[in-house]
């Protein structure tokens, strides 16, 4: 179970990073637009963290993105 999780975290990284770097935003830049530490945004975008809905939901917001949307990591390979 924690192995799945940890892949979960990783996927929904992977995720965020792949939107960050579409709309060519900076950590720094979605950080301030989400009103969150930047150092928190690289922790869940190396997958180190289990963001909460609330922080997914904030990520989402910043990156004008249905938060649905965000989580959706079927097409994520590791």
């Amino acid at each position: 179970m924690e192995n799945l999780i940890q892949d979960i975290n990783k996927k929904i990284g992977i995720r965020i990073k792949i939107e960050r770097f579409s709309r060519k935003i900076s950590q720094e830049k979605l950080a301030e637009q989400s009103g969150l530490n930047r150092t928190t945004i690289g922790y869940i975008e190396r997958g180190e963290i289990s963001p909460t809905i609330e922080t997914l939901y904030k990520i989402a917001s910043a990156l004008d993105i249905e938060l649905h949307d965000l989580v959706n990591i079927s097409k994520i390979n590791i």
